[in-house]
């Protein structure tokens, strides 16, 4: 196990990263991301997900016109599509993909990769980028790159005072 206050300063390290270097990614830590999405929970270990891994520069470049703020998609090296399938789980699908996703950018930090979470997105068009189906939910697509430039500032989080009630 990890140490816990070792583990908590890792989360409070992690950064938003939109700017990365042209460099590739190797094989085996696309992969080790991979599994960590792999390995997230599920409800009723369904794992109503589907990966597709973007490596191709014109579709990480379409990808990136469909977004309203993800412009830096086309500079990364690759970037990972996280599809929840709709029949499989449908009431927990948006839930489950949603810790994959996070595993994924976890395990991309620990390894010195950056990524950037991607909420502005036409959905509709990605999907026909990516050829996705009716019963493909469209979550997001993840860009990873090695860090370009400085690490951002920490930004503020709200005090536990403020979020915190107990009953």
């Amino acid at each position: 196990m990890i140490e816990p206050k070792e583990f908590l300063n890792f989360l409070k390290s992690r950064r938003s990263i939109r700017a990365f270097q042209d460099k590739p990614i190797p094989e085996k830590e696309i992969e080790m991301i991979l599994e960590a999405g792999r390995w997230t929970p599920s409800a009723s270990n369904r794992q109503p997900w589907q990966f597709i891994v973007i490596k191709n520069k014109d579709t990480l470049k379409k990808i990136a016109r469909a977004t309203g703020y993800g412009w830096f998609i086309a500079e990364a090296p690759i970037a990972i599509a996280i599809i929840g399938k709709i029949r499989t789980s449908h009431k927990w699908y948006i839930i489950d993909t949603s810790l994959v996703s996070m595993n994924m950018m976890l395990m991309a930090w620990s390894l010195g990769i950056g990524t950037c979470w991607i909420g502005s997105i036409n959905k509709d068009k990605a999907k026909k980028i990516l050829e996705l189906g009716d019963n493909d939910y469209l979550l997001t697509v993840l860009p990873f790159g090695y860090i370009r430039g400085n690490i951002p500032e920490l930004t503020y989080r709200n005090p536990l005072n403020k979020i915190i009630k107990e009953i």
